[in-house]
């Protein structure tokens, strides 16, 4: 370590160097809670860098389901010195641009821009998240591309079917809720409901900002330390329990004028900290990772009962969930469902062989690899996992763990969480 940054390391307090395998990441938390993480990338000729606060759907209810993102929408047109136009102007003459949004554990305000631009690129996410503008020309124009977003979303045979599976899933837990609000909610919502949530969740404690690029960690401390560091702080933390929830199951149709129809089973699954998470990500890939998958090979190879089909196991901090899903034609709704259903049985009678556990490792770590690729990915990956406290460097640890899974924890793991199914049927009126 240079001295330079030693010296801002040591003033920070709480200064961390990655170990080998994380060797350009550096971690630093400023006196008022705010994290800072810093990934050096000398061969890389642009800089991404990222502010996620801890907020979203999950901590959300009906009344005011999808004001995170609504702000964060609203946040991106435009700060208290600049129009929407001249922050783009501002943004494009530094090479790059600077947007924001709202999802379901985390908001986002993230920015991109040649090397050399970099800290004038961090002066304007800075900028965006400290003077929010909130006009309310922008309010309007946002809340009518969110509702035609909620309704493109409820005409979409597939999403409108994962909305409605995840709300029967999770049971009136926030979980369930979709991170782009609801029409009743987004309706009502004004910039006093709006500048009330800006003013609830940006707490220095609930944020983490990571920059990746052709940096130096001890510029990015000082420069994050001069834009961020008069941030009060609250004193609190940004940790929240993990919901508990015990899925009812249940079978669920739904009429759709629909080319196709949708079959959707879920279940819920560990959240990233728990013990289970990897096993439970093989057992995803062994059924629905690719074509090499069981749903792949036996439902649509070999009995030609799907168009398209997969599994999904989002990272969570609290409860997953795991959902295999495909698209058939409406006359094989009843059998595809069935072979589905006879697949996820068979997983927990019938481990993985040596090949599928190995084809089921290796489509997990390519896709994450392919993932991280960028530096936009990868401020990503280290904020979102450091925001939910699993610490940045969890995607290393997690495909280390993928590693060491054995078959027989995959049918331990079926058999623990793959009970009690959730299912929702989407087809066209009969």
């Amino acid at each position: 370590m240079n001295r330079a940054l030693a010296v801002v390391l040591i003033l920070l307090g709480g200064a961390t160097a990655a170990g080998a395998d994380d060797a350009r990441v550096t971690r630093a938390t400023l006196p008022n809670g705010l994290r800072v993480l810093v990934r050096e990338n000398p061969a890389a000729g642009v800089v991404a860098m990222t502010v996620l606060v801890r907020a979203g759907s999950r901590f959300e209810a009906p009344e005011n389901a999808g004001i995170t993102n609504f702000l964060h929408r609203v946040m991106a047109r435009g700060t208290a010195r600049r129009s929407y136009v001249d922050l783009a102007i501002a943004a494009e003459e530094l090479g790059g641009s600077v947007d924001a949004s709202g999802d379901v554990e985390y908001a986002e305000i993230r920015g991109a821009a040649l090397a050399r631009h970099w800290e004038a690129m961090l002066a304007l996410v800075a900028e965006v998240t400290l003077q929010p503008g909130l006009p309310a020309d922008a309010i309007q124009t946002e809340r009518r591309l969110i509702l035609s977003q909620i309704q493109t979303r409820a005409d979409t045979p597939f999403q409108r079917s994962l909305d409605t599976l995840l709300a029967d899933l999770y049971a009136g837990h926030p979980y369930g809720l979709p991170s782009v609000g609801l029409r009743a909610s987004v309706e009502k919502l004004g910039r006093e409901d709006l500048l009330a949530h800006y003013r609830a969740i940006y707490q220095p404690q609930r944020m983490v900002l990571a920059i990746s690029g052709q940096v130096t960690a001890a510029r990015v401390v000082a420069t994050a330390t001069k834009l961020f560091g008069g941030m009060p702080g609250s004193g609190g933390s940004s940790a929240d329990p993990a919901p508990s929830i015990t899925p009812p199951g249940g079978r669920r149709v739904v009429e759709h004028p629909a080319q196709q129809a949708q079959v959707l089973v879920g279940f819920a699954g560990p959240g990233v900290n728990d013990a289970d998470y990897a096993a439970v990500r093989v057992l995803g890939a062994v059924l629905g990772g690719g074509m090499s998958g069981r749903f792949f090979v036996e439902l649509r190879d070999k009995q030609g009962l799907a168009y398209q089909l997969g599994a999904i196991y989002p990272s969570r901090a609290g409860p997953a969930f795991l959902v295999g899903y495909l698209g058939t034609a409406p006359a094989s709704a009843e059998p595809a469902e069935a072979g589905m259903l006879r697949e996820i049985e068979r997983i927990r009678t019938d481990p993985p062989s040596v090949d599928e556990l190995a084809r089921a490792k290796a489509y997990l770590q390519g896709n994450m690899a392919m993932d991280r690729r960028t530096n936009a990915r990868q401020t990503w990956y280290l904020a979102f996992f450091e925001l939910i406290g699993a610490g940045y460097n969890f995607p290393d640890r997690y495909t280390r763990d993928l590693a060491g899974i054995t078959a027989a924890q995959v049918q331990a793991a079926a058999r623990r969480y793959l009970q009690h199914p959730t299912i929702v049927v989407l087809r066209p009126p009969r």
